[in-house]
């Protein structure tokens, strides 16, 4: 960067990328804190404070790459925890994280009730720091799910963006702040959309891995798991979870576009993909989404043996990046 600005073709580097901050002003999401990013590299992107540093809608070189749902963004004080919100005020985007107790059903575990996917989008992050530093952007802050009495759990965020590229890096430290184990769940719910997402797109995922469908119907559409149709009225969303041996990575191709999308991850903490595939016309998108669970509901997790347990004061550390490409 200093090359340019001593050479004289820039004296400003927002001329080229940059962080902003902006809030909301109207309709649903009103009074929404937003972090606007763009890079040189082409790529523009949304992070959430509001939502516990979770990213919203991505461009890569105009072209639109993740998923809205109908809901798109909403205000804090609208995301509600309760089961019958989430269809709600779910508003899909690039990664919208579930946890940190729960994930998957709402569900009641002994005398606690769970929403559906947890309560950690609906957790505002504190000490966010927007920066430029280097070649790169970095955005931190720290996320706290916690009760009287009860568990402590403290998340804190690092997102790197390399001002000349056309990738973003989360890297999260989980720690367990109590006395006492604590049960926990995460899922990294990354979401593509039109045009990035359609029939002519496709995924690409390691030869070495086993492949669980989520259900009756998710095993009929075995065959087609890596391919997709144009959008179909009504067509029930299919789930499978992908277990790799050693390359946790995914990468979805469209040629039409000339484009592609890689995400990798780490697998000795996020050993499963969930590929969340729903054709329905409306709700037209792909899920990827790295994950420590089976998505059961920590009720059901427990049950299975799959629930995963952080020691006191213990801490984990998941990392996943997602990078743009032209091909």
């Amino acid at each position: 960067m200093l090359d340019q600005v001593k050479k004289g073709y820039i004296g400003n580097a927002r001329q080229l990328f940059g962080v902003r901050r902006v809030i909301a002003d109207e309709g649903r999401a009103s009074g929404t804190h937003i972090i606007e990013v763009n890079t040189a590299g082409g790529l523009c992107l949304d992070v959430l404070p509001d939502a516990g540093l979770d990213l919203g809608q991505a461009r890569f070189c105009g072209v639109n790459m993740s998923w809205m749902s109908k809901n798109g963004y909403d205000s804090p004080a609208a995301i509600s925890s309760h089961e019958t919100e989430f269809v709600n005020t779910f508003p899909g985007g690039l990664l919208y994280t579930c946890g940190l107790r729960s994930a998957g059903p709402a569900n009641r575990d002994g005398d606690e009730w769970h929403p559906l996917h947890g309560r950690y989008h609906s957790l505002q992050a504190e000490e966010v720091c927007a920066e430029t530093a280097g070649d790169v952007m970095v955005i931190r802050g720290r996320v706290r799910e916690s009760a009287l009495f009860g568990h402590c759990l403290e998340l804190r965020r690092k997102i790197t963006i390399p001002c000349f590229g056309a990738s973003v890096t989360i890297e999260d430290e989980l720690t367990n702040l109590s006395p006492r184990p604590e049960e926990y769940m995460q899922i990294y719910h990354c979401n593509f959309g039109y045009p990035m997402l359609s029939e002519k797109a496709y995924l690409e995922l390691p030869q070495e891995r086993e492949t669980i469908p989520r259900t009756e119907w998710a095993r009929g559409g075995l065959a087609k798991a890596l391919t997709f149709e144009q959008p179909v009225d009504g067509e029930e969303e299919r789930v499978f979870f992908h277990k790799m041996k050693s390359d946790f990575s995914a990468k979805l191709i469209n040629p039409s576009l000339g484009m592609s999308m890689k995400m990798t991850w780490s697998g000795d903490t996020l050993p499963i993909l969930s590929q969340w595939r729903s054709m329905a016309s409306g709700d037209y998108v792909l899920g990827l989404e790295p994950t420590n669970s089976y998505i059961m509901g920590r009720s059901s997790e427990r049950k299975n043996g799959t629930l995963p347990v952080l020691g006191a004061f213990e801490t984990i550390k998941n990392t996943v990046k997602i990078e743009f490409l032209a091909e």
